[in-house]
């Protein structure tokens, strides 16, 4: 049994560094948000590769699409053709490729679609009169039409704010991104990538779609970071207000412990208490009473957010603190006997086994050296620090020889 102190920290050791995005074939990049999360990465695998020109032209045969000339002046379009074109369409949306996700493909690499798009819509219509005498019938190419013109609406709201970030500068796409923050989803970065892959026979091109795309997933990565930072120090601002506004020290400390009970005792309000309480301290402007209640909430909170750690990490922390190497190695002997864990004012008597403390070391180790640092639990992550991981190297030594 060792007797970790509540307040215990090597936060002194704390590194923290920030690595850009992956954003290149095999890589895998996730942003998160309150309620999102962006962009698994594939993009772009694209290099020295043709995929199949998975398009509208495609699976319409080019024979049948409009023709340059008919481009040029729509009111030439040969209207039984372009019926042709569109009953081929319904064919393929309805049959060969009847997933939403494929008509968002279809639409994207398509360089047709939008001279198609009306002619296809009236089409749906007169089939489905057309089809009084079967009903089901009737019901699938209308159903067909109301879909295909949710992702059609879709697809053009992501063409038009790639058109806008294809003419803004890369100087202000943060400000881009502060605007339109809700219009960067998965969908329009799946989009993007569609966009970027029916490029096969441009490579400038998607080496340009690639650029925007990366500088994207930066500017959203920087503004969510920034936005999640604002809202906890706020939602951290109201905390601390109710728990000074409470009437007793003793019931400030009820709230503390209670916000520590729900898991919202979280690291900014920590900061926060702990910031009150070194200001406090260092004036004298303020009276010794008001001085003892921020330290006596600052002490509270402290230990309520080190009892949310995992246990091992907590003694882990507690014996890398030690510069002594006999004293540490007594504290080590302690933590691996077993006994009735209790919780004190100032001291928490805890234990653990040799192999969960080498699991946690271990886990440590490679996320370090193998830049893993996802595979860590919060609490444990400002152990990735070169002085903290030569002594985890020795301990685990240590552990290892003498205790398994």
């Amino acid at each position: 049994m060792v007797s970790v102190s509540c307040s215990c920290a090597v936060s002194s050791f704390c590194s923290v560094e920030y690595r850009a995005p992956s954003f290149c074939a095999g890589s895998h990049v996730r942003l998160t948000t309150r309620a999102l999360q962006i962009g698994q990465g594939y993009f772009l695998n694209l290099k020295n590769k043709s995929p199949h020109r998975f398009a509208v032209s495609a699976v319409v045969d080019d024979k049948s699409v409009v023709t340059p000339k008919e481009k040029k002046d729509e009111s030439v379009v040969d209207e039984q053709k372009m019926v042709k074109v569109c009953d081929k369409l319904i064919e393929v949306f309805m049959v060969d490729k009847p997933s939403p996700s494929d008509w968002r493909r279809l639409l994207a690499f398509s360089k047709e679609w939008d001279n198609i798009r009306p002619h296809f819509y009236k089409r749906c219509r007169d089939r489905a009169d057309s089809e009084e005498a079967n009903p089901e019938m009737k019901h699938k190419v209308l159903r067909l039409a109301r879909k295909l013109k949710e992702v059609d609406e879709d697809v053009q709201r992501h063409n038009e704010l790639l058109n806008v970030i294809k003419t803004t500068s890369p100087a202000d796409i943060g400000q881009l991104v502060a605007r339109r923050r809700k219009d960067f989803t998965n969908e329009f970065f799946d989009h993007l990538h569609t966009v970027a892959e029916s490029y096969y026979d441009n490579p400038d091109e998607q080496t340009v779609l690639a650029s925007l795309g990366k500088l994207c997933i930066a500017a959203v990565q920087a503004y969510d970071t920034s936005t999640e930072s604002i809202d906890a120090l706020n939602a951290a601002e109201m905390k601390l207000q109710d728990i000074i506004n409470s009437p007793s020290l003793d019931a400030a400390c009820r709230k503390i412990d209670s916000l520590a009970e729900k898991n919202q005792l979280d690291s900014a309000l920590v900061l926060m208490i702990t910031k009150a309480w070194s200001a406090a301290k260092e004036s004298n402007m303020m009276k010794d009473e008001v001085k003892d209640i921020l330290y006596h909430l600052y002490v509270t909170a402290r230990g309520n957010l080190q009892r949310l750690m995992p246990k091992e990490v907590r003694i882990l922390k507690y014996l890398l603190s030690i510069e002594d190497p006999k004293e540490q190695m007594s504290a080590l002997q302690d933590a691996f006997t077993p006994g009735e864990e209790l919780e004190g004012t100032d001291v928490d008597y805890l234990y653990t086994t040799p192999e969960h403390l080498q699991s946690l070391i271990k886990t440590v180790l490679e996320a370090y050296h193998f830049s893993r640092e996802g595979s860590l639990v919060k609490e444990a992550k400002d152990l990735m620090h070169p002085e903290l991981i030569a002594k985890m190297e020795q301990l685990k030594l240590v552990v290892e020889k003498k205790y398994m």
